[in-house]
């Protein structure tokens, strides 16, 4: 008899063949006596049957369990007590315990006396749950898949699902030769640490794309149709070279799309199959396709059941005509304009649908475009749902269309470039449409994702214009939810200074007029360069503020009023351009001295803007256009008219390129008098022409400009020359009184793994002038030079040698400017000292005298030098270049690499620039 059975899961495993041997082997032994000799019938004797021993369960209890209750185990078996039992039912209570996975072993005892034990082993809880070597995965990402925690039971059926799912986790990063191995770790109290030991492997990348089956277009513009790109030294940045399931049926449509638009309407994919190479490192991608006929379009006709639609003029203004190749992009381009033309006439729902008719003998496609009868539609609701911040008023106020309105596609597509148009939500927002509570009743709703409108900027970076820059901003574009505008900024480079603070109010008290204000103070320092250094010129302090009102007139055109109050200072470095307390034509030119001084600007001004843009922040299509003028002399120190035009359009020219094309100018005309040679347009007021805005040349690198050139050689050996080192020539940029400036951009699309990184290149071609202001006076005359009979010295190319200029030199000294005096170097006092005493010397500047020496008058010698007046002229500068914007992880970078291929004499041209910043 059977005293104990412990039946572990290899155990049931083991029966079960067992048990299976047993029959086999009773049955084979039934057929060998099946083919034995019969014996004689006197001598056969029936095999009496065996019955099972049956016996009665007398108690019922369960030993070992800690975590679980008794009752809890037995509710997996069919044992109860009264009931009989058998050996095979026995066996059948320890498969069903195991099969519940709550414990690891079971034995049963008091089989001979019916005092069943079950004694059983629990499994263990779970300690802890490790990830090791997974890099590419961190531990947040697979903790969150997988079903094993701590305090929870093991079983290794979890832990195998669990296998599963983190190689399942690697396999759609596209690592399919990942690799997942469990290990446990015995602990005391019954615990256990699971650890799963990864193996990422590198990502399964395409190697091959196979197409066979394709006659008219080659395996290489096949693929390039395609989403998923073969993993080349050239696809890099390029995110699509990993293999992706999901991708591999999307390009099999884009295959079919490319087909139908070239006009193969029979073209089908006959299978599409991705083998793993054996090292399962990478993906080798075989379609088989049969590409078919080529259709061209039969008759195209248009059948409308709206009463208010011209079949025949409706159908002449579809873009496909009978003959051509069959496209059916252009199908869907049509319904879509068919679409829109009823919804433009108030039939929101209704039905286009083309009927074809292909004949594959003429191999043509007719096509009847059928307009279903459709109701004339009203606005029934308009429903503005997800946003939290954004008051409702701020959305609606945008919409087209209100409630009650008649249905049209056009305004609704304003509605809903105008709404994206504010920045508060993210992009492709889109108005939806749904059925009303009637049939001629559409809902409208708005569903917005807000996004963060609030801005904390500290920044700092280096460019090649204003070389090390520290910016700080705090700025709120949707204040308290009401779209209100508020900023306040501060920005410190070499090249400028300024802090601003401004506030807009784009719907004063709920009326479609906005209302906005500014106070800055921006200091500007002017330079040029002599060699590398980089010399400051003038220093300008403009301190003032505005007041901005905007009227729309139409949904498009807007008319914008603005007043100014600005005070500015003009001033020059005293150490460096002064004598005798005023300003030295001879050190600064005469141009800057006759900018200096101190003024108000009051001005009113009136602008007239068009905006059709579906984005203020990145359009693709639309058109932007701004024509203003100024006038100032409302009480103030300057008086002038000032005109201004800025216009730009965009094209969405498809498959992701954007054309632009921009073009600006302007005029100032002063209302003042002034002497001659001296342009009547200060220097501060005029327009200046370069970078940024002007590509290929350095910061007001075009229109006038004053260049002094110094001479070499000697006066007496009659060989002066004009210097030729450009490095050597003092140039300055004094603006023109008229300028234009034209643009034609092409922004080019990359790969998605581009696109993500917010690498934007395009090329550009420019062209602009800058010119208008009258020539200055001549800074000095030198005179000529002569021997010492008096007759005229002159340079071997026949040009007159100068002499140098003999500038007498001043001292201020208790608000009277002293003459400064040269000490004999004789003197035994103080010899070659500068001082007031034109006898005698003073320690003191203005001082009592005392001494015998008799001084000279204190001169400073200016070297002979000649202005040029270069620039101011209207012919064209053209230049042509490629551009990249990159949302770098270190900030914004722009570079731009630009060759001014026209240019004039004077301008200042510059290769190549870029800016970039990061925050901190």
């Amino acid at each position: 008899m059977v005293t104990a059975i412990k039946v572990t899961k290899f155990g049931v495993r083991a029966s079960a063949v067992l048990l299976a041997g047993t029959t086999w082997f009773a049955l084979a032994t039934a057929a060998q006596a099946q083919e034995a000799p019969a014996p004689a019938p006197a001598a056969q004797q029936p095999a009496p049957a065996v019955a099972a021993e049956t016996r009665t369960i007398r108690s019922l209890r369960v030993e070992g369990t800690q975590r679980l209750e008794p009752e809890t185990v037995l509710s997996y078996t069919r044992l109860r007590v009264g009931q009989n039992y058998t050996t095979e039912s026995l066996d059948q209570a320890i498969r069903d315990v195991l099969a519940s996975e709550l414990l690891a072993d079971v034995t049963i005892e008091g089989v001979e006396t019916g005092d069943i034990v079950l004694r059983v082993r629990e499994n263990p809880v779970i300690n802890r749950v490790i990830l090791e070597g997974n890099k590419r995965l961190k531990d947040d990402k697979i903790v969150k898949e997988i079903k094993l925690a701590p305090r929870q039971m093991f079983t290794r059926t979890a832990v195998r699902a669990d296998v599963a799912r983190i190689v399942e986790l690697y396999r759609r990063q596209g690592r399919f030769a990942a690799t997942v191995e469990p290990k446990m770790v015995s602990l005391d109290q019954n615990r256990v640490d699971i650890v799963f030991e990864v193996r990422e492997g590198p990502k399964s990348k395409v190697r091959q794309i196979n197409i066979i089956g394709n006659e008219q277009f080659s395996d290489g513009k096949l693929r390039g149709e395609m989403a998923t790109k073969q993993a080349r030294i050239t696809s890099i940045m390029s995110s699509n070279t990993s293999y992706d399931q999901d991708r591999l049926a999307y390009d099999q449509q884009k295959l079919r799309q490319f087909y139908l638009t070239q006009g193969y309407a029979d073209f089908r994919v006959v299978s599409a199959v991705a083998e793993l190479t054996p090292d399962k490192r990478d993906f080798i991608i075989t379609y088989v396709i049969e590409e078919g006929p080529r259709y061209k379009f039969g008759k195209v006709t248009v059948d409308s059941n709206i009463r208010d639609f011209d079949d025949e003029a409706l159908a002449k203004g579809l873009a496909m005509k009978e003959g051509d190749w069959y496209n059916a992009k252009l199908v869907e381009d049509t319904i879509d304009q068919l679409s829109e033309t009823a919804g433009a006439f108030g039939y929101a729902f209704a039905n286009v649908s083309p009927d074809f008719n292909r004949d594959r003998e003429k191999l043509t496609m007719t096509i009847n475009f059928n307009i279903a009868e459709a109701r004339r539609t009203y606005v029934e609701r308009i429903d503005i749902t997800g946003n939290t911040q954004t008051q409702d008023k701020v959305i609606r106020r945008e919409m087209r269309l209100a409630e009650g309105d008649a249905f049209n596609t056009f305004l609704v597509k304003r509605s809903q470039d105008r709404i994206n148009s504010l920045g508060y939500f993210n992009e492709k927002f889109e108005i939806e449409q749904k059925e009303g509570s009637a049939p001629d009743r559409v809902i409208l709703t708005a569903n917005v994702e807000e996004k963060s409108t609030g801005e904390l900027t500290l920044s700092a970076g280096f460019s090649s214009l204003e070389r090390f820059i520290f910016q700080g901003s705090v700025r709120q574009r949707n204040f308290r939810g009401k779209g209100q505008d508020l900023r306040l900024s501060a920005d410190y480079s070499s090249y400028s200074k300024s802090v601003e603070l401004g506030f807009t109010e784009p719907y004063l008290f709920d009326q479609n007029v906005a209302l906005g204000g500014t106070i800055f103070r921006r200091d500007y320092n002017s330079f040029n360069y002599l060699g590398t250094d980089r010399r400051t010129t003038y220093q300008q302090v403009s301190t003032g503020g505005q007041i901005v009102l905007g009227v729309p007139l139409t949904e498009f055109w807007t008319l914008s009023g603005r007043y100014s109050l600005t005070h500015d200072s003009v001033t020059l470095d005293e150490s460096t351009f002064f004598t005798d307390g005023a300003c030295d034509p001879l050190k600064a030119g005469r141009y800057l001295c006759e900018a200096l001084g101190k003024r108000w600007t009051s001005s009113v001004g009136l602008s007239l803007i068009y905006d059709s843009l579906n984005s203020r922040l990145r359009p693709t299509r639309g058109q932007r256009l701004v024509v203003g003028t100024d006038f100032a002399g409302l009480g103030g120190d300057v008086k002038y008219l000032r005109g201004r035009f800025d216009s730009d359009k965009y094209w969405d020219i498809g498959s992701g390129f954007i054309f632009s094309a921009g073009l600006e100018g302007g005029y100032i005309h002063s209302l003042e008098d002034s002497a001659a040679g001296v342009d009547p347009v200060r220097i501060t007021d005029r327009y200046f022409l370069g970078e940024p805005q002007f590509r290929g040349f350095d910061i007001r690198g075009v229109g006038p400009r004053i260049q002094r050139v110094g001479y070499t050689g000697s006066v007496a050996g009659g060989n002066q020359k004009l210097i030729t080192d450009e490095d050597q020539i003092f140039d300055d940029a004094i603006g023109g009184r008229a300028y234009y400036l034209g643009k034609l951009e092409l922004e080019i699309p990359l790969g998605a793994g581009a696109r993500e990184m917010g690498i934007r290149p395009s090329i550009f071609f420019m062209a602009g002038a800058n010119w208008g202001v009258r020539e200055p006076n001549k800074t000095a005359t030198f005179t000529q030079a002569t021997d010492s009979s008096g007759n005229p010295l002159f340079n071997a190319d026949g040009s007159p040698s100068l002499l140098p200029i003999q500038t007498p030199q001043s001292v201020v000294v208790n608000g009277q400017s002293l003459p400064l005096y040269a000490v004999s170097l004789g003197d035994s006092v103080a010899p070659g000292a500068l001082t007031t005493c034109t006898v005698g010397y003073s320690a003191t500047l203005g001082g009592a005298c005392s001494g015998t020496s008799i001084n000279t008058r204190y001169n400073i010698q200016t070297d002979p030098f000649q202005e040029f007046f270069l620039g101011n002229s209207p012919k064209p500068r053209l230049s042509v270049g490629i551009g990249v914007n990159w949302n770098s992880p270190f900030g914004p970078l722009r570079l731009d690499l630009a060759h001014a291929f026209l240019t004039q004499k004077g301008d200042d041209t510059k290769l190549f620039t870029f800016n970039v910043g990061t925050a901190f």
